[in-house]
C-alpha cells in the first residue's frame, strides 16, 4: 500500500533523478485525491486534460474549479482531428459506430507527444476499478519514454472517499445524479452501482468495452 508520504518520498525521488513528471486527469470526484496529493508536492507537475470535446458541462466547470482550488498546472490537449471529420461513412460520429477509433483518436494520440516528452507518467488508475486495471505493478512501461507510476493501485473506493471527506474537497456535480464513472457525454451511462460488476460498466454501457485506450494500449503488454 503506497501512503501519503510514500507517494511523496517517490514522486521526490523520481525529480531528484532529473527525471520529468506529468500527471492525467479525467476530473471526476476520485480523481480529485492523487491531484489534491500532487498539488502538496508540486503544483508546477503538469495536468493533462484530454479535452475530447465531448465532456460533459459539468466535468468542465468541475475541472475549473479543482484547478483553481488545488492551484494546479491543468493542460488541455485535443485531437488534430476536426470533429466534423469525427463520422464514419454514413455520417454518424465515431462514438456511435466506432468508439474504439473514437477513444483512439480523441485520447491516445493527443497523449502520445506527452509520453515522448516526459519521463514518468503519474497515473491514478486502481486495481479495484476493473479486472484489467488489477493485474497492474505500481510502475509498467509503455510504448513511449515514459513509464507509468500508480500511486493508488491499492486504494481502495472506500478510503478515496474518506481523503475526500477528511480534505472536505467539492465532488463532481454529476455525483448526485448517480453517475459512478463519468467520461464523455455520449458514452457515459447513469446507472446504479447495484446492477454492475465494477464502476467503469458505466461507460460505454451495452458495448463489450470498459476502457478508452489509455490502459490498455498505452501499456506495455
Amino acid at each position: 500500500m503506497a501512503g501519503i508520504e510514500d507517494i511523496t518520498k517517490q514522486i521526490q525521488d523520481y525529480q531528484s533523478r532529473g527525471l520529468k513528471l506529468f500527471t492525467s486527469s479525467s476530473f471526476q470526484t476520485h480523481s480529485t485525491v492523487l491531484l489534491h496529493i500532487i498539488s502538496r508536492i508540486d503544483n508546477t507537475i503538469p495536468v493533462y486534460f484530454l479535452n475530447t470535446g465531448f465532456h460533459f458541462p459539468e466535468t468542465m466547470m468541475y475541472k475549473q474549479q479543482i484547478t483553481k482550488l488545488f492551484n494546479l498546472n491543468t493542460i488541455d490537449v485535443k485531437s488534430n482531428t476536426p470533429k466534423l471529420m469525427q463520422v464514419d461513412e454514413n455520417g454518424r460520429f465515431l462514438f456511435t459506430s466506432d468508439p474504439d477509433y473514437c477513444c483512439y483518436i480523441n485520447k491516445i494520440q493527443p497523449l502520445e507527444p506527452a509520453l515522448n516528452t516526459y519521463d514518468v507518467w503519474i497515473n491514478g488508475v486502481r486495481a479495484d476499478q476493473n479486472a484489467n486495471r488489477a493485474t497492474f505493478h505500481q510502475e509498467e512501461k509503455t510504448n513511449h519514454k515514459a513509464f507509468r507510476y500508480h500511486p493508488m493501485l491499492n486504494w481502495t473506493n472506500q478510503m478515496i472517499y474518506a481523503y475526500i471527506r477528511e480534505h472536505q474537497i467539492p465532488k463532481h456535480p454529476l455525483d448526485e445524479k448517480g453517475y459512478m464513472s463519468i467520461g464523455c457525454e455520449p458514452c457515459t451511462r447513469q446507472i446504479s452501482l447495484e446492477v454492475l460488476a465494477d464502476e467503469r460498466q458505466a461507460r460505454w454501457y451495452g458495448l463489450n468495452k470498459t476502457e478508452c485506450g489509455l490502459h490498455t494500449e498505452l501499456i506495455k503488454q
